[in-house]
Parts: structure tokens; sequence; C-alpha cells
């Protein structure tokens, strides 16, 4: 009942808030011209929004020290939960047989969920990286693993989805698609989603894998659904945005882009934001189903990084070899930082430090503010997956077949 009466006036609290950030009727969402909010009002504002949508979606949310999806939560914010030391060392590396680690892990429960083209998910130790089970497959893992309610839920390179026991690796169920799955799992309700090579959206029952519905597009989904308010957002191969009544498993709308992307799109409480192949980075309003602003690099180099998104920036790397920093109200550049070598790799916030591995092998550490680069360790191969963050720690694995994790070795 207390926890009914606090969202009641946060969402209030919200409306208000809205009312005097907004101009009314205003076709492209800027500020009003009479009113200086701060920056952190802003963020008062996203967070409390974000813990409402999310409480709204029953069991989608882990505990901050967790990253249970590909992009830490169900709206695909890169925001982790959970802060880091100051200063980063290696506490353990773990490495595959044969084959590189391109898919972003999951945490949750103190273990680690890393697909490898080895064919095996490890599921390891966060603690010291020793593992506790492994499930083979014969062509391996590209997709991101997601964790909720005990069960592991990830699909392979051969068009399987898997659903096991976390704890144990323990097979629950599992469905065949019709080509490979690079898709990430999300949630909605007590339903898993996600997306196929065969250009299928899968809903499916989470305790079951009973088929709740499918939702099929023009071409590939490799991005993860991303989920706000009983939508899911799909930015497509067939050059879509598709908004999706997860309810009906029917388009509500879709919006025209410049070219087919797999990066899966970042929300806040109004807009979608994801790049293309095409080197365009949009700002969709979902509620409206148009284009708020967009900025092209201007270099013809595919965006394949999904962005990091907060009240006051939206974060995302380039194969031109830089990161780049956006106002998410209006797209004006922040900041930007050249790497050595392309980014596909996904940003992840860490107050205010911002973590991204390149193709140059390095994992970067900006500063959120300036862009200004404070630390990099050179890990050698390519970072192609992003940094999961929870519990004190970081973890990514590189193209070479090592699974690293930083933290801190002071007690």
């Amino acid at each position: 009942m207390a926890i009914t009466f606090q969202r009641r006036k946060m969402t209030k609290l919200c409306a208000k808030v809205r009312r005097l950030l907004f101009s009314p009727g205003s076709s492209r969402g800027r500020y009003s011209p009479g009113f200086n909010l701060s920056a952190a009002l802003l963020a008062v504002m996203f967070a409390t929004n974000a813990a409402l949508a999310a409480d709204a979606t029953p069991g989608a949310v882990s505990p901050p020290a967790a990253w249970p999806v590909f992009r830490g939560d169900t709206m695909a914010t890169g925001v982790a939960g959970s802060t880091l030391p100051e200063k980063l060392e290696v506490l353990w590396k773990f490495n595959s047989k044969d084959h590189g680690f391109e898919a972003t892990v999951a945490i949750d429960g103190g273990l680690v969920y890393a697909g490898s083209l080895d064919g095996e998910l490890y599921v390891l130790s966060l603690e010291d990286g020793k593992e506790k089970w492994r499930y083979h497959t014969d062509l391996g893992f590209t997709a991101p693993a997601a964790v909720r309610d005990g069960r592991v839920f990830v699909g392979d390179s051969d068009g399987r989805f898997y659903c096991f026991e976390a704890a144990t690796g323990k097979p629950i169920w599992g469905t065949e698609t019709g080509a490979e799955v690079n898709s990430g799992a999300n949630f909605y309700k007590d339903t898993v989603l996600f997306g196929s090579q065969d250009a299928t959206l899968y809903c499916m029952k989470a305790a079951t894998g009973e088929k709740v519905w499918t939702y099929t597009i023009g071409d590939q989904i490799r991005c993860q659904p991303t989920v706000v308010e009983g939508r899911a957002f799909l930015a497509g191969c067939d050059a879509k945005l598709h908004i999706v009544d997860l309810d009906k498993g029917e388009a509500i709308t879709t919006v025209e882009i410049d070219g087919p992307t797999g990066s899966t799109p970042a929300a806040d409480e109004n807009n979608v934001y994801f790049g293309t192949e095409g080197s365009t980075f949009f700002c969709i309003d979902w509620r409206e189903g148009k284009v708020r602003w967009t900025i092209n690099t201007g270099k013809n180099m595919p965006l394949r990084s999904s962005g990091a998104l907060d009240a006051t920036a939206v974060i995302f790397g380039s194969r031109d070899k830089m990161v780049y920093a956006l106002e998410p109200a209006t797209g004006q550049e922040l900041w930007k930082y050249r790497t050595k070598s392309r980014v596909d790799s996904s940003p992840v916030m860490v107050g205010d430090r911002v973590f991204v591995g390149a193709s140059d092998g390095r994992l970067y550490e900006l500063d959120r503010k300036t862009g200004k680069k404070v630390w990099e360790y050179e890990a050698g191969g390519d970072f192609i997956a992003s940094p999961a963050i929870a519990d004190g720690r970081l973890v990514i694995g590189n193209t070479d077949g090592t699974l690293y994790c930083f933290g801190s070795k002071a007690k």
C-alpha cells in the first residue's frame, strides 16, 4: 500500500515536471525558453520514470548488484546500478578453448553467464572466475544471455533458443527458430522476448516456452528488443523502427530510417536512440512515431555500437574510431574521443565514468562530462562484446577468447 501511494506521488510529480519542462504542443520536444532547470532535476525525472516503468513490469529488474540483460535493464540504457572502484585491476581471467567471446555477459546472483564462439555457454563465479557449469552447442553463441527469476535465456548460432536453470544448467525448455539468433532476450510480464535472423520477434511464456505470439518484419532482427510501457522497440535490418504492442503482438507503428541496423535502441520516457549502417544516429519520439533529430557522422562508417543513455547524454561508438556524446534533447555534440580502431562495443556509464572496448584490443575509461581518457587497459584481440558491470566489478570478453574481470584487490 505504501509503495503504491509513493508511486502515485512520483507519477504526479513527474507529470508536473514535464508540464514545466516542455512547451505545450511542441513538435520538436525542445525545452521551454522560460525555464532553466538543472541537470540534477532532469536526472531525478529520468530515474523516477525508469523506476516506475520497471515496477510496472514484474520481475524485469534485478537488484543493483546484477547485469541481467545485454544493456543492463529492460529500457537498454547501458547505465550501471553498481559503482566501480576508482582504480581497476584485473582480478581474474578465464580462457575459452579455441574461439573468442563476442557476446556480452550477463551477471546475476554472483554468477557470470558467457557465451563463446567455441560452442560453450560458460557459467563462472563472479568472485574468482571458477567454472560452475557449461552447456555445449555445435555452433556457439553471439547472442548475450539474459537472467530472470533463477533462469537463464540465450539463443545460439544454429537458431535454437534455450532456457536453463541458472544455478545448475539443467535444461528447462528450448525452441527452434529459422535462423541464427544474435538478439539478446528481454522480458515483459511473464514472457521472454527475442529476435532471430529469420526476421521474427518471438514472445514466449518464460516458465514453459509456450509461444504467445510472433511478429515478423521485412529482414533480419539482430538487436535486443527494448521494452517500455507495454511496447517493444525493434531497430531492424529492414530499415525501419518497429514499435510493437506487447499485449497484442501487433505493430503500433513503424518509422522509416536510413538503412539497416542491429543496434539495440536505448529508451527514455519519450524517445529511443540508436545508430544505423548508414552512419546516422536517430532520436525518435516513440509516443508520436516521429523522428526528433538525426546526426550523421559524415564518414560513411556504420554505427554498430548501442547507445548508453541518461538525462544528460547519449554516448555511442562508431566504426570511424570515435566515441560520441550527444545532448539527448537536441543531438548537439557534447564531446568526442578518438580511439585507435573501430568501436563496435557499446559503452556503459558508471557515475561520471564511461567504459567502452575497441577493436584495438583496448578497454577505455572516459570522463562522462568531458570525454577525456582517464584509463585504459590493453588486452589485445578485438572487443566486440560490451562491458557488464555488477557488484563492483566489470566483466568483458575479447575475440582472443579471454574473459576479463576488473575490480579492486583491496579488502
